[in-house]
């Protein structure tokens, strides 16, 4: 029983020094004042996104590069997307809607949409963005001098993201919460073995060269968590990639309400431990159990330190990711079981091949 309390408080004080690391160095993409002229492609992979697509494409009006060209491809849309971005694009001769071919065999469908939109992009650099998000001041000319300064074939951001729902709140956090708690993410980019990789396909910045040479979305077309695996193929490469915060400059609204949180994390979740369903629950044992194991100990000086490195992580990150540190540990509780959840949906899925999204299985 002691011996497991000290392993479970091993556990707890890593994953809050790495928290400690990564609040600290900060790794944000910095604002930078220099502006930049190369062609930079948008690239816009839809499915039926009807209600989110607008607000994208009004946002890369807005914001304060012009050199770029975007094209949207829509992914055979049930509803009204393909309509919705070609009347957009009539006012705009720089948007460009594109008609998706039908899903070639042995991809996955958001995979090959990208593959697709790289083959007609023109542009020095390749931006890929979600139809949920929408970009802010400052992200393009920032990118751009990134990659330059870094020498980068690949640039990822993890999005601010933007929560309304209860919902939202009780699950959209744990994206931030794992990745913080688990990862030094300067060391994407400083270590160069392909073990330490991260990436959010919400954002993806590309050298075009680098793209085109090596065809990245082609090499991991059947791979669910694409955007990892695109960064590990990068560094496999010899090339630079780095993953940071978006610091506000590019935001997304993931989910709407909690089924269609619990959906969309179910979905990939697994996959991030490359489906090691042994490794994956030994993790949450200690993530969950760990200081369930603690509380009913009853020795309240223990009970108390446990409480305070959770909380004093749980302030970092949120202040790292941009989100309300006061929600996120009066929720921590709920989020927790709401990972319990996620996890056994994600298991449940996986085993009996029943993982779907946006109307394909994956």
């Amino acid at each position: 029983m002691i011996i497991t309390i000290y392993f479970v408080l091993l556990f707890l004080i890593l994953r809050f020094v790495v928290t400690v690391f990564n609040f600290v160095s900060d790794p944000k993409l910095r604002r930078v004042s220099k502006h930049y002229n190369e062609l930079v492609s948008i690239l816009i992979p839809v499915r039926n996104e009807e209600d989110n697509i607008i607000e994208l494409l009004r946002s890369i009006q807005k914001q304060d590069y012009e050199h770029y060209e975007v094209l949207i491809l829509d992914d055979a849309s049930t509803d009204s997307t393909f309509k919705t971005c070609s009347d957009f694009a009539l006012s705009d001769s720089r948007f460009k809607v594109i008609k998706g071919e039908p899903l070639a065999a042995g991809w996955l469908g958001k995979n090959y949409a990208c593959h697709q939109l790289a083959q007609q992009a023109k542009g020095q650099y390749l931006m890929f963005v979600d139809a949920d998000e929408q970009v802010n001041m400052g992200l393009i000319n920032s990118a751009i001098h990134r990659m330059k300064v870094n020498q980068l074939s690949l640039l990822s951001l993890f999005t601010n993201q933007t929560m309304v729902s209860i919902g939202e709140k009780l699950i959209v956090p744990l994206m931030h919460f794992m990745l913080l708690n688990l990862l030094p993410l300067r060391l994407v980019l400083l270590v160069k073995n392909t073990s330490v990789a991260a990436a959010s396909g919400q954002f993806m910045f590309f050298d075009a060269d680098d793209y085109r040479h090596n065809n990245w979305h082609q090499l991991v077309k059947d791979k669910v968590v694409e955007d990892v695996e695109i960064m590990r193929q990068v560094k496999n490469k010899k090339l630079n990639g780095e993953a940071l915060l978006a610091n506000g400059m590019i935001n997304c609204r993931m989910y709407t309400n909690y089924t269609e949180s619990l959906n969309g994390f179910s979905k990939n979740f697994l996959a991030a431990f490359n489906y090691n369903i042994f490794a994956f629950l030994i993790f949450l044992v200690l993530l969950i159990g760990g200081p369930m194991l603690i509380m009913i100990t009853l020795n309240f000086p223990l009970i108390l330190f446990m409480i305070g490195l959770i909380a004093l992580t749980r302030v970092m990150i949120s202040l790292s990711s941009g989100q309300n540190a006061v929600y996120n540990i009066i929720l921590h509780p709920f989020q927790m079981l709401s990972l319990v959840l996620i996890s056994y949906m994600a298991i449940q899925k996986h085993l009996t091949k029943t993982t779907t999204w946006k109307g394909r299985k994956v």
